[in-house]
């Protein structure tokens, strides 16, 4: 293991995927899940890209964070002729490395607007990577208000189920997480029966990742393949379903995992309520709806293999968006730390974030 790290994310509440060393970064590798524990060192901004690519850290709080360490990394080693131009590009390398979600342009945003503003390369060595820890730390805050203003709006008396679906915990974030982060908070609080956690096809995040984090934590938790989840909702098994976001826009639209709209539709129709928590960083005034949000695509192994297992025909035609867009009128409630938006849309919206 390696040592300490001096940033504040190690108080996170959780299991912690992102380590901080100043001259080094450290992954959790998280497609290993649950089977291994495995940490990745990076001391560059190309091995944070390419690990970003790979899904070593996913979820669109821990991509955002990770790019920053990036840049901070960039700047530790650049080589001193033109490091402008090594930082710069560095830069560009981390935002072509997943196009969905907004947090990874938002922090990179973050980390131009300081580096901007440095006239050595010491100067950008020390300023970065403050700037980075900042973002992480930030992110760990947010993750904290957000179940409060969560739990405010639920106003549970007693305990009940929720259904979730792919991994918006601490090994998504900065620490404690988004989605589960309120998940989190509720079995804190005793208000919380049982965790529904869906598979998540065809990643796995579900089972890989938030039934192990919530079982290492002690919240109680069933697995269910993805196809359960009306048949849950039917027996009146859950009374929120609670999920994450990689974008929001500016009428409320939500691009979140794949699967995420056929649980809103389902949630819907069986009168169960749907919430959708994420940072200010997620949300994109910028895009007008769900319409102009760039759907990442990835290759046909994803769902042909399993860990290099067939379970397909070999060569067979794949259709593998990574998320789908969620309209703001299946949505009962979006919470950040920023405050709640209740039935959004554009109206809702801009009174918080414009």
């Amino acid at each position: 293991m390696s040592k300490k790290s001096d940033s504040s994310s190690e108080r996170a509440v959780g299991t912690v995927a992102i380590r901080w060393h100043g001259g080094s970064l450290e992954l959790l590798d998280q497609r290993l899940l649950p089977d291994q524990e495995h940490w990745i060192t990076l001391e560059g901004a190309a091995g944070v890209a390419q690990c970003i690519r790979d899904m070593v850290v996913r979820g669109a709080p821990a991509i955002g964070i990770s790019a920053a360490y990036g840049v901070a990394l960039a700047a530790r080693h650049a080589g001193g002729g033109d490091w402008k131009a090594e930082i710069k590009q560095a830069i560009r390398e981390l935002a072509a490395s997943r196009p969905t979600a907004v947090n990874l342009f938002w922090a990179l945003q973050e980390m131009e607007r300081e580096f901007a503003g440095c006239h050595s390369l010491d100067e950008a060595v020390e300023r970065l990577a403050k700037t980075a820890v900042r973002i992480h730390e930030e992110d760990l805050a947010a993750n904290l208000a957000m179940a409060d203003n969560a739990l405010e709006f639920m106003a549970a008396k007693k305990p009940f189920s929720v259904l979730t679906h792919c991994n918006t915990g601490a090994l998504a974030t900065g620490g404690y997480g988004t989605a589960l982060g309120v998940i989190r908070r509720l079995h804190e609080e005793k208000l919380l029966r049982n965790v529904f956690a869906d598979e998540t096809r065809p990643w796995l995040q579900g089972s890989r990742l938030t039934a192990w984090e919530l079982a290492r934590d002690g919240i109680p938790v069933t697995l269910n393949a993805d196809g359960a989840a009306a048949a849950i909702m039917a027996a009146g098994k859950v009374r929120w379903v609670v999920v994450g976001a990689d974008r929001i826009t500016a009428n409320g639209d939500v691009a979140n995992k794949i699967g995420t709209y056929s649980l809103a539709v389902l949630a819907r129709h069986h009168k169960v309520g749907f919430m959708v928590v994420a940072p200010s960083s997620t949300v994109d005034m910028s895009l007008e709806s769900g319409r102009d949000i760039p759907i990442e695509e990835r290759e046909g192994s994803e769902l042909r293999q399993v860990r290099g297992m067939p379970i397909a025909p070999e060569g067979v035609r794949v259709f593998n968006p990574v998320f789908d867009v969620t309209p703001a009128s299946l949505i009962d409630v979006i919470v950040t730390e920023k405050g709640i938006v209740s039935t959004p849309n554009l109206t809702g919206m801009r009174s918080l974030f414009d």
